[in-house]
């Protein structure tokens, strides 16, 4: 195994880290009980030495992160990293290699795993025994940060490895422009207007009962952010789509939603039938995206032909070229600014695909 250490006082490694522009960054952290992550441990390797910095010590942190954020970052799978690190410093590294993204593009299995990669690049076996463990005890029991450590040491190895496959192959700047998208700001905003499309089951509601899935869920997101709790813990999904569908405006009728908990009718049931009750005031009338029509059926069978068949020629996962969804949402309401139709993927798909829209 590497040599590592474990650091509480992150400001102290600064120096150490700025002599070098690359690093390979993995994180751990709990939201089982909280919906906003909780990041507990950061593990960066260079070159030498993997260092295992605690940020639950309640050390300076300001001087680490304005070096780390200052650096090319090598992650395997990053977007929940990104977040996690985001949502806790405020900030993005300089510039990112993910390993998987990178691994997908030579042809990999897509989403491939860490312990796969490592496997299929070097031969070693990286046990996952502990991906339910509990990051945030203290002192972290020595198995734990063993693990943690595994998790980034084969990472710059597999950035040389996977770097001088791609570069051969001509698609370095292909993983460059991918791995760049999950350093998107947008992607890790708190949007609680935008809660209602993970509610499944509302896309089928409309008028009122839609208008009142729309504000429950906006009231749910805000509520779980104030008090930090997972938004299940506040109100079940089934419970919501029930409150939204049966629209009840007295409380006894609240109280008569199979699982709503008597706690949340006492603590918030003046609110919720006030959000059932302002729903009536809205004079948009939501209507469900529309089903494809046959000619509609027919282009989209046509455009993933083409996509297959380009796919195949390049060695690559047909979804990784151009992901179904995005086709279909070029088809049905004309958006081409997905990444099927930018980028790298616009000369070798994209002008062919626009043709045919």
């Amino acid at each position: 195994m590497t040599a590592f250490t474990f650091v509480d006082e992150p400001d102290t490694i600064t120096p150490e880290l700025h002599s070098h522009p690359l690093l390979g960054i993995d994180t751990e952290f709990m939201r089982e009980k909280t919906f906003f992550a909780q990041l507990c441990l950061v593990q960066i390797a260079t070159p030498d030495r993997v260092f295992c910095i605690d940020p639950l010590a309640g050390n300076p942190m300001r001087s680490f992160w304005d070096t780390t954020f200052s650096q090319t970052w090598v992650v395997h799978s990053a977007r929940q990293d990104i977040e996690v690190i985001f949502q806790t410093a405020g900030a993005m590294p300089a510039g990112l290699f993910d390993t998987q993204i990178a691994a997908a593009l030579l042809g990999m299995q897509p989403q491939i795993g860490y312990a796969g990669l490592v496997k299929e690049l070097f031969g070693a076996e990286i046990p996952k025994s502990h991906t339910r463990a509990d990051w945030s005890q203290r002192p972290l029991p020595d198995e734990l940060v063993h693990y943690a450590v595994e998790d980034v040491e084969y990472l710059l190895p597999a950035y040389e490895h996977l770097g001088e496959r791609l570069e051969k192959a001509g698609r370095m700047e292909w993983a460059v422009q991918d791995s760049a998208m999950l350093l998107d700001e947008s992607l890790y905003v708190f949007d609680e207007t935008q809660a209602v499309q993970r509610l499944k089951g509302a896309r089928n509601l409309r008028g009122r009962r839609r208008s009142a899935a729309e504000r429950l869920t906006v009231w749910r997101e805000a509520e779980a952010a104030r008090r930090d709790r997972p938004r299940q813990w506040i109100l079940r999904d089934s419970v919501l789509l029930d409150i939204a569908l049966e629209l009840p405006g007295t409380m006894n009728a609240l109280q008569a939603i199979d699982g709503l908990p008597a706690k949340l009718v006492k603590r918030a049931g003046g609110e919720l039938l006030a959000i059932v009750a302002s729903s009536d005031e809205d004079s948009h009338d939501y209507q469900p995206p529309p089903a494809p029509n046959e000619q509609q059926k027919r282009l989209l069978k046509s455009m993933q032909s083409t996509v297959a068949k380009r796919a195949e020629e390049l060695g690559i996962s047909p979804e990784l070229l151009a992901p179904r969804k995005e086709l279909s949402a070029a088809i049905l309401s004309g958006r081409t600014d997905s990444r099927a139709f930018q980028g790298w993927r616009r000369d070798l798909i994209g002008e062919e695909l626009l043709r045919l829209l």
